[in-house]
């Protein structure tokens, strides 16, 4: 009996071990725009090595004050278990290279003008040679669909491996329908969920228009989930109950935001990257035709990278003839990988700028890393008018948190809190280990000389009409 049990175990680890060695690449399609910059090339357990396309995506290359498209690589793959990957530089030589986010700590060994390195778990990269952000590599290292679907299916869309291009450019998706897009495949065009319920849109494809646009677009619908796609922007609007995972998002355009929320409810996204030539993500009030406020908004274990603009934005957009709230906004482990905006009204890596009588409350910033920034602010809270975007200030911001926060870096432009009038304030902000630099910045710590404010220690400015703030 013993042998026998010894034997059967033997047997699941031997059949776990061989599932878990799988990994999957995807050939390019005819017709896809690759790169010539990186050779990429992705193991599993079995040690076999499998070439992996790189596709020509576009960033935001902001020099001075004007906007310069460029093309840079990406790349991805399916795996589980472990997975080993090997970069080639293929043009010029290098000194060094880094895979971001920083914390994932990953370590490289190179060989030559390669370089390797492992991973356990799904992860969405850059990886950089010599700092290079506009000659990188987006590495998108995705888990492997356990259930995916069969071309046929009576409520199924299905789209196989090639370059498909969506009859005048949209595809309406009605609802109780599933769309798919596999590896290897690139939809040109918008997906457009429209006063739908319980839909699913997902793949680890490529979904976008030629030009601009938003690759998925939900707007007055309920029940909804996005899920692994690489798109340009997923915006949700008038909406409750949209999931979106696993999404990957670049884009290259003025206005490229990423992930937009107007008047919307019990919106999550997880897992998901962006990095966008205007704000990566926004929770608006009304706006582009939705009305209403906001209400749990939820935005965990995430990597934004603003080109231009904000990282996270809250709070500008509003109804000044029926005041809106925006309430119960949540932002869990996440890493800023930069953020570079000259316009000092449009900076802050965590931002909170009420506007068209907006009330924003309880609102919590927590275990967010924020890595080297180029230009612009840690923080902004500020209940303002701004003419350009608002018919009003905002009503005001109460109840925010910020809890393990920590930058590395050079020091960024000095971060504002600041409210309207008596009648407008900011009040009740908490940041809960607030490390700069290393440097833990708190009320009692004894580095601060007694006549500074601790918000000097953090190159903060607290204007006025605003109301107890605490560093703990």
């Amino acid at each position: 009996m013993k042998i026998r049990i010894q034997a059967l175990l033997l047997m699941l680890c031997g059949a776990v071990s061989a599932f878990a060695g799988k990994l999957v690449t995807y050939p390019a399609p005819a017709g896809a725009e690759l790169m010539n910059e990186y050779k990429v090339e992705a193991c599993g357990d079995d040690g076999r090595w499998q070439p992996v396309p790189t596709y020509a995506v576009k960033v935001d290359q902001t020099i001075g004050t004007k906007h310069n498209v460029k093309k840079v690589s990406m790349a991805y793959f399916d795996f589980e278990g472990t997975a080993r990957i090997r970069v080639t530089k293929l043009k010029g030589s290098f000194k060094e290279v880094r895979v971001r986010p920083l914390s994932k700590n990953i370590q490289t060994t190179r060989s030559g003008n390669a370089v390797e390195f492992s991973l356990a778990q799904p992860s969405k990269l850059s990886v950089e040679f010599d700092g290079e952000l506009f000659n990188n590599l987006h590495l998108f290292a995705n888990a492997i669909y356990k259930n995916a679907p069969k071309k046929k299916g009576k409520n199924l869309l299905y789209f196989g491996p090639g370059i498909h291009q969506l009859p005048g450019d949209t595809l309406r998706v009605e609802s109780g329908k599933t769309v798919f897009v596999a590896g290897g495949a690139i939809v040109r065009g918008t997906f457009i969920v429209r006063n739908a319920e319980n839909v699913k849109i997902y793949g680890h494809g490529e979904v976008h228009p030629a030009g601009r646009g938003a690759g998925v677009m939900v707007s007055n619908s309920k029940n909804i989930s996005v899920d692994g796609l690489i798109v340009t922007q997923c915006p949700v609007g008038g909406s409750d109950g949209v999931k979106i995972t696993d999404l990957k998002v670049i884009s290259s355009y003025n206005w490229g935001d990423g992930l937009n929320v107007f008047a919307s409810s019990n919106v999550t996204w997880e897992d998901v990257f962006c990095r966008t030539s205007d704000d990566c993500t926004t929770v608006y009030a009304t706006r582009m035709g939705f009305t209403g406020g906001c209400k749990n908004i939820t935005m965990r274990n995430a990597t934004l990278w603003a080109d231009v603009a904000h990282p996270i934005f809250i709070g500008l957009h509003g109804n000044v003839e029926k005041p809106d709230t925006i309430e119960n906004v949540l932002y869990d482990n996440i890493d800023i990988l930069d953020e570079n905006e000259l316009q000092s009204d449009y900076q802050g890596c965590m931002a909170i700028n009420a506007g068209d009588d907006n009330f924003v409350k309880d609102i919590t910033f927590s275990n967010i890393r924020v890595e080297n920034i180029r230009r612009g602010q840690l923080v902004s809270l500020r209940v303002s008018w701004n003419k350009k975007y608002c018919k009003a200030p905002g009503a005001g911001i109460e109840n925010v948190l910020f809890k393990n926060i920590t930058y590395t870096g050079n020091k960024p432009e000095t971060s504002i809190i600041a409210g309207y009038n008596e009648q407008r304030k900011i009040k009740n902000v908490t940041f809960d280990n607030l490390v700069i630099n290393g440097q833990h910045i708190y009320d009692t710590m004894p580095e601060k000389p007694k006549w500074y404010k601790t918000s000097d220690m953090a190159r903060f400015f607290i204007g006025e009409h605003v109301e107890n703030v605490v560093f703990k």
